[in-house]
């Protein structure tokens, strides 16, 4: 799909043709629409399906006609037994001589958040401070669906309290893998960065060096974040996984001391019950003696375990 803004009057208004100081957005777009940008904009499709690939790594390149900057964006899938999961997608920034590029394979909530709610001084004529502004918005996401995933592992440890179920579990394991993601994804960024910081587009203008120095800023605390928020979930999945082995090993010391238990009067039972002649088979009270005698043994082995805390 293509999308095609433009500010005029203080605002983003949508358009149907591509003109100089438009944004033009591709999201999940055809080989048709690649085509058609590429050509209307004398710009290389490669650039374009560079964002397209999943695991494309995080870079800057600068060509003759272009400039391609090229970061991981947070995404949210549903899956059945996790819930929310939390990745990144590579999202694409191409700077052309008057137009501003933005590509991704799937909708990213980084689109949304500028067309939905533009930033202060908000311009598409102005390329280089919306690419910068970009890159800020995608920071603030990474600290934000930080924020969600810490809420989430703070909601699944309530619940494993109550219940050790798979189910709680696996959700903590997709939120540690999402925060792998994001550091991951987050140390990508962060060299992309700083190298844009040494390019002249950015030094030029002291207010861009200053809001790329607080992105910088904003990426770092999300790195900070991630990495904590990464040992908090897994020294707690460590916790857990201790309790239950403790748990399993608890029930396990039970049912070996019942099955003794039980066994004692099997045994009292069953010698009395081999065809030889045993002592009071000719006494009335033969029965409740045998009873007796395995009720005693039964008590003594329970008074046993419970003084060796068996039980």
């Amino acid at each position: 799909m293509i999308s095609i803004y433009m500010t005029q009057d203080g605002r983003l208004r949508e358009r149907e043709d591509i003109v100089p100081g438009a944004w033009v957005d591709l999201c999940a777009p055809t080989e048709e629409e690649i085509v058609r940008v590429s050509h209307e904009l004398r710009l290389d499709p490669a650039a374009i399906r560079a964002a397209l690939d999943e695991e494309e790594r995080s870079r800057i390149e600068q060509e003759d006609d272009y400039l391609l900057v090229l970061v991981d964006t947070p995404s949210v899938e549903v899956q059945a037994q996790r819930g929310f999961v939390y990745t990144t997608l590579p999202f694409g920034i191409i700077l052309t001589q008057d137009n501003i590029v933005t590509v991704c394979l799937r909708e990213s909530a980084l689109a949304q958040a500028m067309t939905e709610s533009p930033m202060k001084s908000f311009s598409t004529k102005k390329k280089n401070r919306m690419t910068l502004q970009m890159l800020y918005r995608n920071a603030t996401l990474f600290l934000f669906y930080l924020r969600e995933v810490e809420k989430a592992s703070n909601r699944v440890e309530n619940e494993l309290h109550n219940s050790m179920r798979n189910k709680e579990l696996i959700q903590m394991l997709g939120l540690e893998k999402s925060l792998v993601y994001f550091s991951t994804s987050l140390k990508g960024n962060e060299l992309v960065l700083e190298k844009m910081l040494r390019m002249d587009f950015v030094k030029n203008f002291p207010d861009d060096t200053e809001l790329l120095e607080d992105v910088i800023i904003e990426n770092k605390q999300a790195i900070e974040m991630a990495n904590i928020y990464r040992d908090i979930l897994s020294g707690t999945m460590d916790a857990f996984a201790s309790v239950i082995s403790n748990n399993l090993n608890i029930v396990m010391k039970v049912l070996a001391s019942v099955t003794i238990i039980l066994t004692i009067p099997t045994i009292v039972f069953g010698l009395w019950g081999v065809n030889v002649p045993v002592p009071f088979e000719n006494s009335a009270a033969g029965f409740w003696l045998v009873i007796g005698i395995a009720v005693l043994c039964t008590a003594t082995s329970i008074l046993l375990m419970v003084k060796k805390k068996w039980l």
